[in-house]
């Protein structure tokens, strides 16, 4: 920032001292101070723009004079254009103070006064509501005061770019004070610089109109910030800004900076329900999107979208990667792209999910170029680690189907004097680092360059078949019948009929015994009827039944059969002689079958021998090459899985794992340093020991 307008942070900052006084608490700072920021904003420029027309147009033709400025379309103020007077003149009288202030804001053009909520009813959307605030000042009395102090700041003398970096220092304050989202409100310049320095490495200056978009645009620092430092790095390249915010609040301080730049649109919404600028696609897109905010209030809308921007949808509980579909869908086939997020768009989700498919989508296009971890503590309201990712639709050929992974966590300066949690930032030397590195596009010590494929992995689910310690499953001695096409198939289970079932009770349980396996009374004393008596009484006896966890044994009118749990096996005793089924499962079921015409309400209990089967999954690493992915996974199988098995679906996931990739194990210590240092320890104690024997 500019050593002659950095001073005008801390006089800002001087105008809460009032609201201090007038016991406003501090978390409403921003409300009561950004309207006469804005104020003074607009009116330095009207200042600024009308002394540049004087070198044209004589104010002598005071309404030739007046024409021309308004053609402009930078806004208009009737106080201060053709009067000459402006808000420090009208804080010389505080007799007439309140009239004139009055009439001031209403001396502004239709759309200023809409912005600023210069009388704006309630049903109306307020914006800054510098009406409202002003009124709330007046009753606490320090209305003139706060008027006058914000009116001795003089920003005419300074240019769009340098107002605009005072303007975000101090919203980022705003950020920190009013506990905002992370990410929500305030890029860094630091971080703004870099996105700018990484976006000009890829561009030329070849005099073609360049379109730049943010989705979620704010107060509009980073979207002007990259304009103004493209502009400073090619002259020759016109620019034309377009963002879009739904916070009345920013979107206005955005707006009326647009009208001080030359082709730039902003409009007012939500970007991913109210799109502004639908059949647009735009060269550049820059955007820190809100991360940890749930969708859930406009999720219908999202469901419902026709506009076919989302391949998947991410959990309702983060929407960054919505803003990042809606993001690609407007960027321009050769375009370039970098939005900040957190971590968890690299890695949250399972294979299948919402994100993973998201980040398959990405990949599968081939639109990532790199993904760029920065040190924590580099955003003002959140200490946590964050990331750039690089999307580019034009990559160079040598770069196509690849992705340059670059750690960038160890590149910072420690700040003098933290900004909120702001402790680091990367300085010039830090930033052409990463940008050399990108353009070199190869590894180093802090950069991997992989194969897009490096990222996906395979799913693979699988149906285990349990075994015994003789490797024997109850499959083995399931009946095989023949089907009415005389096609032969194995039963799924072996029925039983038992006349006795007893689980033995324990310290924690009382011993079951059940003999009766149809039953159709029940005690009327204490159950209205026999659906009352198996909700409330036999089922809760049934769970509590444990084959595996409990002595419980079945007895049927021949045999007797228990899970032996060392075994692991079911066991079948018969006249005294045991037999080994295999690994399986008891499964004991109630049912309920209600009354009907020609037969009563029954509760029937029945019990069956099944193999144990059990779901599972294995994360194996994938082969964009079908043979050989397929060989990658039994070979996997034949290594690590030593029961019987059967394939189920495979679904292809896609993350990234930051620590994986640069992971730095701890160093140990030497053996001989550690026995120095307990033998030190031991001389030590026995000096201690020595001394207190004494």
């Amino acid at each position: 920032m500019s050593q002659n307008i950095s001073q005008y942070e801390s006089d800002v900052w001087k105008t809460a001292d009032l609201l201090i006084g007038a016991g406003i608490k501090q978390s409403d700072f921003p409300k009561f101070m950004m309207p006469f920021f804005a104020l003074i904003m607009v009116e330095s420029r009207l200042i600024r723009y009308a002394k540049e027309l004087e070198n044209e147009i004589s104010r002598s033709d005071i309404e030739g004079f007046i024409e021309e400025f308004k053609d402009l379309g930078l806004g208009f103020n009737d106080y201060v254009i053709r009067n000459n007077k402006t808000l420090k003149d009208i804080c010389t009288n505080d007799k007439t103070f309140d009239i004139d202030f009055h009439a001031y804001l209403k001396a502004f053009d239709a759309e200023t006064k809409y912005l600023l909520g210069v009388d704006k009813g309630n049903e109306e959307a307020k914006f800054l509501d510098i009406s409202g605030i002003s009124g709330q000042l007046k009753k606490k009395g320090i209305l003139f005061a706060t008027v006058k102090t914000w009116s001795e700041i003089d920003l005419a003398p300074f240019n769009n770019s340098e107002i605009t970096t005072l303007e975000e220092h101090i919203k980022r304050k705003w950020a920190d004070i009013s506990a905002e989202t992370a990410g929500e409100q305030y890029t860094p310049d630091d971080i703004i610089s870099l996105i700018s320095e990484i976006i000009t490495s890829k561009i030329e200056d070849n005099g073609k109109f360049l379109t730049i978009f943010d989705p979620t645009c704010g107060g509009g620092n980073l979207l002007f910030g990259v304009e103004d430092k493209i502009q400073e790095q090619f002259k020759n390249r016109p620019t034309a800004t377009f963002g879009q915010d739904w916070s009345d609040t920013l979107y206005a301080l955005a707006k009326i900076e647009s009208r001080f730049r030359k082709d730039s649109k902003i409009e007012y919404g939500n970007s991913l329900v109210d799109i502004k600028f639908i059949h647009n696609k735009f060269d550049i897109v820059v955007a820190n999107p809100p991360y940890g905010v749930d969708w859930k209030g406009y999720k219908k809308d999202i469901d419902n979208d026709q506009t076919e921007r989302f391949h998947d949808k991410p959990s309702i509980s983060d929407g960054q990667f919505l803003f990042t579909q809606h993001i690609l869908y407007h960027l321009a086939d050769n375009g370039l792209s970098i939005v900040v997020h957190n971590g968890s768009t690299l890695f949250s989700g399972d294979a299948g999910s919402g994100e993973s498919n998201i980040r398959k989508f990405f990949f599968d296009n081939d639109y990532v170029e790199a993904l760029i971890q920065m040190p924590t503590d580099e955003f003002f309201n959140t200490g946590i680690y964050t990331y750039l990712w690089v999307f580019n639709k034009n990559k160079p050929v040598e770069r196509k189907d690849k992705v340059i992974l670059i750690n960038a966590s160890e590149m910072f300066v420690p700040l003098k004097k933290s900004r909120g949690k702001k402790r680091k930032e990367m300085d010039l030397a830090n930033r052409m680092v990463i940008v050399q590195t990108l353009s070199d596009f190869k590894d180093n010590a802090f950069a991997k360059v992989f194969d897009k494929w490096h990222f996906y992995f395979n799913k693979q689910s699988i149906l285990l078949t349990n075994v015994d310690e003789n490797g024997k499953s109850l499959e083995s001695e399931l009946p095989v019948k023949a089907n009415g096409e005389g096609e032969e198939k194995r039963a799924k289970s072996i029925p039983l009929k038992p006349v006795k079932i007893v689980q033995v009770g324990t310290d924690d349980s009382p011993m079951i015994e059940l003999t009766d396996f149809e039953i159709t009374t029940y005690d009327k004393t204490k159950f209205r009827n026999l659906e009352d008596y198996f909700e409330n009484h036999l089922k809760p006896i049934i769970a509590g039944l444990d084959y595996k966890e409990n002595d419980l044994k079945v007895t049927t009118s021949k045999s007797i059969y228990w899970y032996d749990t060392d075994k692991e096996t079911i066991i079948e005793e018969t006249k005294g002689k045991q037999k080994i089924l295999g690994c399986g499962k008891i499964i004991i079921k109630a049912a309920l079958k209600k009354n009907v015409k020609s037969k009563e309400a029954v509760v029937t209990i029945s019990v069956e021998l099944a193999p144990d089967y059990q779901k599972d999954y294995e994360i194996i690493p994938y082969s964009p090459n079908p043979e050989e992915n397929r060989q990658r996974i039994d070979g996997f199988m034949a290594k690590y899985i030593t029961k019987p098995f059967e394939y189920l679906d495979n679904v292809i996931g896609a993350e990234v794992n930051f620590n994986k990739v640069f992971y730095q194990p701890e160093q140990l210590r030497e053996v001989s340093e550690i026995v120095l240092d307990l033998q030190s320890l031991e001389d030590q104690l026995k000096t201690l020991e020595n001394e207190l024997s004494l």
